[in-house]
């Protein structure tokens, strides 16, 4: 018996050190409290003035630029909120297009801008084809595609030509203009036949 007595000790001690720590253990997690998992909203995290961005191609080309008087970015959807937006289109063999609006929406990784307020796009002379000009409330450009839409109305003046619509889309790479609900049709009659068809359709 006594030979057993020091293990009975040695197995008591070791069962009472077990028992010791689980509860310090229990006690330190109610004691400590924990911080609850921070609540992602729609406020922004980082913020610009008077700022540039610029995408390029794989070739390390500039294709896209954005700038603006002011930036936000916001970490819920990953989507940035630009005052007096500047978007410029400058692939190569395509012509520039410059597109401004009061306020724009960049989101989807930068693959489409949402202009609003005086909603403008420029597509500049090239060859022997006049400028190109879209004005709408909201214009969505999509800078990977070179293309740009709405589907609110829209005033499309292309050289002396104008046409009202509701409902836009012009492919840049293409070159092809679509105005959907046609009203108020000018086409002039000074231009060329290729000049006034622009690959344009018009559906009424």
């Amino acid at each position: 018996m006594k030979e057993r007595l020091p293990g009975f000790i040695a197995i008591l001690l070791l069962c009472s050190l077990v028992v010791l720590s689980w509860w310090a253990a229990e006690y330190t997690q109610r004691a400590v409290q924990l911080e609850p998992p921070r609540r992602i909203t729609h406020e922004p995290d980082a913020w610009s003035e008077n700022f540039v961005m610029v995408r390029t191609n794989p070739q390390g080309e500039a294709i896209n630029r954005l700038e603006g008087d002011y930036l936000q970015h916001y970490p819920d959807d990953d989507s940035y909120e630009v005052d007096n937006a500047r978007a410029v289109g400058q692939r190569a063999g395509s012509p520039i297009t410059v597109g401004t609006g009061n306020k724009a929406v960049m989101d989807q990784d930068g693959s489409r801008i949402t202009l609003t307020g005086d909603a403008h796009l420029h597509r500049v002379p090239y060859d022997d084809r006049p400028a190109l000009d879209v004005t709408s409330e909201k214009l969505i450009l999509l800078p990977d595609e070179d293309v740009a839409y709405t589907d609110l109305p829209a005033l499309v003046q292309n050289g002396k030509s104008r046409i009202n619509g509701k409902g836009m889309r012009y492919d840049n790479e293409s070159r092809t203009l679509e105005v959907f609900s046609a009203s108020d049709v000018k086409i002039s009659g000074e231009e060329s036949r290729s000049q006034r068809t622009e690959n344009a359709t018009s559906n009424d």
